[in-house]
């Protein structure tokens, strides 16, 4: 990847008012088309809403810690916050008095990922812009934000899969949890007996949400014996996320300010804006693949309530690590763009367990591929609402591409505007949300009333973002 050099803008401040140092250089932001937007490159996708992320509304800065080294070793974080400062990025990384120009180097890396900040990416933006100016939506510009690492996004899309969005985040924020506790040795990573397993290699998500609660019952005592655990795990985590949707909040709005303007809720679900080095007190870092490989599919089912995704997660893992799936080359086959490079990476990515079409499709658009639209039945809900299209499982690939092909090679971008502008017309704008609403963004918040009747029609599962 063609990363964004930085400038030589460096500060140090070893007066803090909480005591601690820090450390501060900026990165040049492309200016070849239209201006650059941090907020618009960060909130333009759910992966912004997931930890260890966190975006501050009120400064407009995106906090995370981010990994210095090659992602497959156990390696150590620093705690990173980036803002705009004009046509730079300002990035402080706390608690750390100076650090290397190397630790610079990655540092740099990192968040040129995540923003997309390289030659190939830009190139796509303007030529999206130009090919989608019938369709200008102002909240997307064209970047869709993605993780640091390969490993962290291909984790997320498999955390997608089969869920309501606020399992989604739940789980995410269990891996980061998890992660500092195996920092502090507060586990053993100790391999033990898997847990049974019967759920489908190669699915396409489509479990409606008014139906994911209900669980069929197996047909004999063998399948039950065999779908147990499995089963206890689903129905544990889906009624504690109901609870939590049930005492959530309908409102999108800022809480009052209370006078801490480093607070931005009082809210025991909500991520505070880190005070200098006081971020890991409340989560760590998205694990590593090593620091997964080791550990036992029932334990991380159990600890993260991943359910099924355990296995495929941990398999993903331990390939990464014994080196039979080569990250960077994956990364590298991605910088050409090209349908053969497509077509070989998507085969790659299917001999992977666990990885059907939809997370192929996702993982393949954090490639930097966007003529593949990922489906599921919030694709075929938003095809019927908002293009009047009487699509099934059977035609939703014609109908996709009827309606989006014009827009080749980016047809995903086009979608995902759609999308997204969809999104923000019924939730408000992403970039102005506190962070404790981010799970009320599911179908079961966008009730429609049935014309005719007093009931209200509750849609398949919003998020597939």
């Amino acid at each position: 990847m063609e990363d964004t050099q930085n400038q030589g803008c460096h500060r140090h401040c070893s007066e803090h008012p909480e005591g601690t140092a820090w450390f501060e250089f900026h990165m040049e932001l492309p200016s070849e088309s239209e201006p650059f937007q941090l907020e618009q490159a960060v909130c333009s996708h759910g992966f912004f809403m997931m930890a260890p992320n966190r975006w501050d509304p009120l400064s407009k800065t995106l906090t995370r810690p981010l990994l210095l080294h090659n992602p497959s070793s156990s390696s150590s974080s620093l705690l990173v916050s980036m803002s705009q400062r004009s046509q730079s990025l300002a990035v402080r990384v706390h608690a750390v008095h100076s650090i290397s120009p190397q630790q610079q180097r990655h540092i740099t890396a990192r968040i040129s990922r995540m923003l997309r900040l390289s030659q190939a990416e830009e190139k796509a933006v303007r030529e999206f812009r130009r090919v989608h100016a019938d369709h200008p939506n102002r909240s997307f510009g064209g970047r869709v934000f993605r993780s640091p690492t390969l490993f962290e996004d291909m984790v997320k899309c498999i955390l997608l899969c089969n869920c309501q969005w606020p399992r989604t985040l739940n789980m995410a924020q269990a891996l980061c949890e998890l992660q500092l506790e195996l920092q502090n040795g507060l586990h053993c990573n100790v391999v033990g007996p898997s847990n049974p397993k019967v759920e489908a290699e190669g699915f396409v998500p489509k479990t409606p949400a008014s139906k994911e609660n209900r669980r069929k019952k197996a047909p004999t005592k063998s399948a039950l014996l065999k779908k147990k655990l499995e089963l206890e795990l689903e129905l544990e985590l889906e009624v504690d996320g109901n609870l939590q949707m049930d005492k959530s909040s309908d409102t999108t709005s800022l809480p009052p300010d209370n006078g801490d303007s480093e607070v931005l809720g009082s809210d025991d679900s909500c991520y505070q804006f880190p005070t200098e080095g006081q971020y890991f007190d409340r989560t760590g870092n998205f694990p590593s693949p090593i620091e997964l490989a080791n550990l036992s599919e029932s334990f991380l089912a159990k600890r993260c309530r991943l359910g099924y995704r355990a296995r495929y997660i941990l398999e993903l893992a331990k390939a990464i690590v014994e080196g039979k799936i080569q990250l960077e080359q994956l990364e590298e086959l991605s910088k050409d763009a090209s349908l053969s490079c497509y077509k070989q990476l998507g085969d790659q990515l299917k001999q992977i367990k666990g990885f059907g079409p939809f997370t192929r499709a996702n993982v393949l658009m954090c490639l930097g591929y966007y003529h593949a639209i990922p489906w599921d039945s919030e694709t075929v809900r938003h095809l019927k609402q908002v293009h009047s299209k009487n699509t099934t499982s059977k035609t939703i690939e014609s109908d996709l591409e009827e309606i989006y092909g014009k827009y080749e090679p980016y047809q995903f971008l086009a979608f995902w505007s759609e999308i997204w502008d969809f999104y923000e017309t019924r939730f408000g704008k992403m970039n102005e949300m506190h962070c404790s609403v981010y799970k009320r963004i599911t179908a079961s918040n966008m009730r429609s009333t049935v014309k005719g009747t007093n009931k209200r029609k509750r849609p398949s599962r919003i998020c597939q973002c």
